[in-house]
C-alpha cells in the first residue's frame, strides 16, 4: 500500500465507519504477496496446520460440521519470514487510529486454510465474556481464484448479504463485533492471512477459534 494518499484512507475508513466493512484491492504489493503464499505454502507442506476449533478458553473445542479451516498461528518474534507483513498491519492500525479514533492497541492472526468442501458456518468474532477484538481482517492469497471456486465471504449486512471474493491481495475489514458472516464452502484450497485488530494486547491468541 505505497504511495497511497490520505484522501483514500479517508474513503475507505469512512466506509468502514459508515457500512461495517470495507474491501480494498491490492492491498499486498506483488513481492510482499510472494512471500506471504511461499511462507504459506511452506507452513502446509510441512503439516503445520492445525484444525481450527471454536470458542475460547474453557469452551474451546473442535466442530467440523460448523468449521472445516486448519490454521497456523503467527508470532512476530518467531515467524521473522513475515516481519515486513507485521510492519504493513501496524502501518495499517497507524491508519485506521489516526482517521477513525479506534484506538487499536495490538493485533493477532494466523494462517488459514481451508480444503477443498470445507467451510465455516454463520458467526460473530466476538466470544462471550471478552471483547478484545475491534476489527476483523483477512488477506486473501489465492492464486488464479475464478467464479465457482467457492469460498466467497458472505456479509449479513441487515436486510441484505455481500459476498466478497477472494482475490489475491485484496484485504476485507470489518468490525468484529457487529457483522455476522460466513465462509461459503470452498471448492479448491483456500489461503488467506486472517487477524483482527485488539483493543488491548494479545494474550493466548494461540487459544481463541
Amino acid at each position: 500500500m505505497q504511495n497511497v494518499q490520505d484522501d483514500q484512507w479517508v474513503d475507505w475508513v469512512d466506509s468502514l465507519a459508515d457500512n461495517d466493512y470495507v474491501v480494498i484491492d491490492d492491498f499486498l504489493d506483488d513481492s510482499l504477496y510472494r512471500a506471504v503464499r511461499s511462507f504459506f505454502l511452506k507452513k502446509l507442506g510441512h503439516d503445520e496446520f492445525d484444525p481450527a476449533g471454536i470458542g475460547a478458553l474453557a469452551d474451546h473445542h473442535l466442530d467440523k460440521s460448523r468449521r472445516g479451516d486448519h490454521v497456523y498461528w503467527l508470532d512476530s518474534s518467531v515467524d521473522l519470514e513475515l516481519t515486513d507483513v507485521f510492519v504493513v498491519i501496524r502501518e495499517l492500525i497507524d491508519k485506521l487510529n489516526r482517521y477513525c479514533y479506534l484506538g487499536i492497541a495490538d493485533f493477532e492472526s494466523h494462517l488459514a486454510y481451508y480444503p477443498k468442501g470445507t467451510f465455516y458456518e454463520k458467526h460473530v468474532d466476538q466470544f462471550k465474556g471478552r471483547n478484545n477484538r475491534l476489527i476483523s481482517m483477512i488477506i486473501y492469497l489465492n492464486e488464479g481464484w475464478k467464479p465457482g471456486d467457492g469460498g466467497e465471504l458472505k456479509l449479513y449486512l441487515g436486510n441484505e448479504e455481500k459476498l466478497i471474493e477472494p482475490l489475491a491481495k485484496r484485504i476485507v475489514l470489518f468490525k468484529s463485533d457487529v457483522l455476522p458472516h460466513e465462509v461459503m464452502t470452498t471448492h479448491v484450497g483456500r489461503y488467506s492471512l486472517t487477524g483482527w485488530l485488539l483493543k488491548n494486547p494479545a494474550d493466548l491468541g494461540f487459544l481463541l477459534g
